[in-house]
């Protein structure tokens, strides 16, 4: 008993395999992100040995898993979308996904409102990494390169939309979203904080979300014209 728990790290009720906190991680430091976890997720989410959906799915065997797939939980209708759009859970779109939910998934049911810190997300995902497949076998390549979700700089982000020229563009747009802001299968767009929209469109622009049409309207639509599209759709929620 003695040897088989010399092979484990306890924090608190978390436990980490002792040579996961040994080695060398590309992402984070596992040790330091069972605490984040402890502080972040435990409260809607389990992993390791035994672990059940609770609030949200256990996390075991996250990585390059698809979105939306145990098929014992209910999930809500935008991340099954977007897995059935291809959104797979590598280390940049699990990154993206705990900094801003709805950013990377507009309409998904997780109240989490994000980890700013890319240094403890960084850890977090360490730390879930020790209950994926065999995670040292995974390419440095897919899923353990770190890059970031969607690098806008505040100039960007600073950009004041002008909303009639967003009206003028936003034709493309309402081929498929309503004017309304009902949902029909197609998430709503009406009303959304400019900068989580302006968020996702950069996020399709680099292929992050999964949907090859909004790609396709996404790279044709400089940073100007996303954010009068931005500024028109909040407008429009506010009549």
């Amino acid at each position: 008993m003695r040897a088989f728990l010399q092979r484990f790290l306890f924090i608190g009720a978390l436990v980490v395999p002792m040579e996961l906190a040994a080695q060398a991680i590309p992402i984070g430091d596992a040790v330091a992100g069972a605490e984040v976890y402890r502080r972040e997720c435990a409260s809607c989410h389990q992993i390791g040995e035994d672990a059940q959906h609770r609030i949200g799915p256990h996390l075991n065997r996250i990585f390059d898993r698809g979105a939306g797939s145990h098929d014992d939980f209910r999930y809500s209708e935008a991340l099954l979308r977007q897995g059935r759009d291809g959104l797979r859970w590598d280390l940049r779109r699990l990154d993206a996904y705990i900094e801003n939910p709805r950013a990377l998934v507009s309409g998904t049911r997780m109240s989490y409102r994000g980890l700013s810190d890319p240094a403890r997300r960084a850890d977090l995902i360490a730390y879930m990494r020790a209950y994926s497949d065999q995670p040292q076998n995974i390419p440095e390549a897919a899923p353990t390169a770190r890059g970031r979700e969607v690098n806008l700089s505040a100039e960007i982000l600073a950009i004041e939309g002008d909303i009639e020229y967003g009206e003028y563009l936003s034709s493309e747009c309402t081929t498929c979203h309503q004017r309304s802001g009902d949902h029909a299968g197609i998430p709503g767009i009406v009303g959304w904080p400019e900068e989580d929209f302006v968020v996702a469109m950069h996020a399709y622009k680099q292929k992050l979300r999964p949907h090859e049409v909004m790609q396709s309207v996404a790279q044709r639509l400089d940073d100007e014209e996303i954010a009068a599209l931005a500024a028109y759709f909040l407008a429009l929620g506010r009549e």
